[in-house]
């Protein structure tokens, strides 16, 4: 089967965070169970061939920054909606991360005239919003391609919810998890332990609050390290300026974004992985650090959070400073029953996580959308 991918920007330090990374590992796993995959959106910071995906056709263009002060929302790629206009024709079935943003939108709504037949995946990314600019776009693009999708990928039951609200109406909604690359690699925690905060520095993933958790727990004398990685949301100077004000720049630390290749080997050298979200609808970075063994500690409010307290790999708590503080110091206070918990997310993710397990999924949903007859949608 011929398979197009289209998400919004690629860069080697994941950027635009889970939904690029999530588009490589579901191309990369179809394209191990025989499909020829393309991938294409706007691209930034790659420099050899050595950097792409192996498997699968990587099609990555200029991005243009369209409307200052949104972030990579107002990023546009008019070459990807070219591409995707011309070439839409020579694949069997195309696969839209779906994003308010003028890059995924655009080569939507080009995918949606041409007939081929289509799935949309929104990563949480698409839900009801009181935000000025939305109602116009939705009732222009983002509701004729949500309502034309021969299936839409969701995570959770809040994203089917909120797509239903913004669409107006039922979905032919399939539900889709994420998955990662298996790995033989275990953990290998340093000393002092090490408390991970692996994300995009932007509000919504709250880094100021692991800051402040840090510091509260040093000053009590909790013998750690505090590592935060990722690239700037629009938060970096906030929380470089907060590690100062601490008073303890020697034990709390920010590191340069890293490859998103690179991710899971970085988490092996933790022994906590943090993820402070509020909403997070399905974390690509929690997955990573279960998948080598760390425990994790995540807000309710975070997608995984069920699968987390029913197989006992981490801790979940309220959205306060107060609960986060007070489950890293648990883990913290006892190795072993840190240990056993990321042992279990470990084993969770091999069984219901992995990239292989996801691509069957998709295969299957691909084959019924395929299907049907192909029709101009006009």
């Amino acid at each position: 089967m011929r398979i197009l991918h289209v998400a919004t920007l690629f860069t080697p330090t994941g950027e635009f965070g889970g939904p690029t990374r999530v588009a490589v590992h579901q191309a990369a796993g179809l394209a191990r169970r025989g499909h020829c995959v393309t991938v294409t959106g706007a691209g930034r910071g790659w420099h050899t061939d050595t950097e792409l995906p192996p498997d699968i056709e990587c099609r990555f263009f200029p991005a243009q920054r369209s409307v200052p002060g949104i972030g990579i929302a107002g990023l546009r790629s008019p070459s990807v909606t070219r591409f995707v206009a011309s070439h839409v024709r020579d694949f069997d079935v195309a696969h839209i991360h779906l994003a308010r943003d003028l890059v995924t939108i655009p080569a939507a709504r080009a995918i949606r005239r041409s007939g081929v037949p289509y799935v949309v995946q929104c990563h949480g990314m698409v839900d009801p919003t009181s935000k000025v600019l939305a109602g116009p776009l939705d009732r222009y693009a983002t509701v004729p391609v949500l309502t034309g999708a021969a299936r839409v990928l969701t995570l959770t039951d809040t994203e089917e919810t909120g797509l239903t609200a913004v669409a107006g109406r039922a979905l032919p909604f399939r539900r889709v998890v994420n998955g990662v690359p298996s790995t033989a690699a275990n953990r290998v925690p340093s000393d002092p332990p090490e408390v991970l905060f692996l994300a995009r520095l932007d509000e919504r993933k709250r880094p100021l609050h692991f800051v402040r958790a840090a510091a509260t727990l040093l000053s009590r004398g909790v013998r750690a390290r505090f590592t935060l990685i990722g690239p700037d949301g629009g938060q970096a100077a906030d929380v470089d300026a907060a590690i100062a004000a601490s008073g303890r720049a020697d034990a709390i630390h920010r590191e340069p974004a890293i490859e998103s290749d690179d991710v899971a080997d970085r988490m092996r050298r933790a022994s906590i992985y943090v993820l402070p979200s509020v909403d997070e609808p399905f974390p690509m970075t929690v997955l990573e650090a279960m998948s080598v063994g760390v425990p994790v500690v995540v807000t309710a409010s975070c997608g995984l959070a069920p699968v987390i307290d029913d197989c006992g790999c981490g801790v979940v708590t309220d959205h306060s400073d107060d609960a986060l503080r007070d489950a890293v110091a648990a883990l913290l206070a006892d190795p072993g029953d840190a240990t056993r918990r990321g042992v279990r997310g470990r084993e969770r993710v091999r069984k219901d996580y992995s990239v292989g397990a996801v691509a069957a999924t998709l295969e299957a949903i691909y084959d019924e959308c395929t299907s049907r007859p192909r029709e101009d949608a006009g």
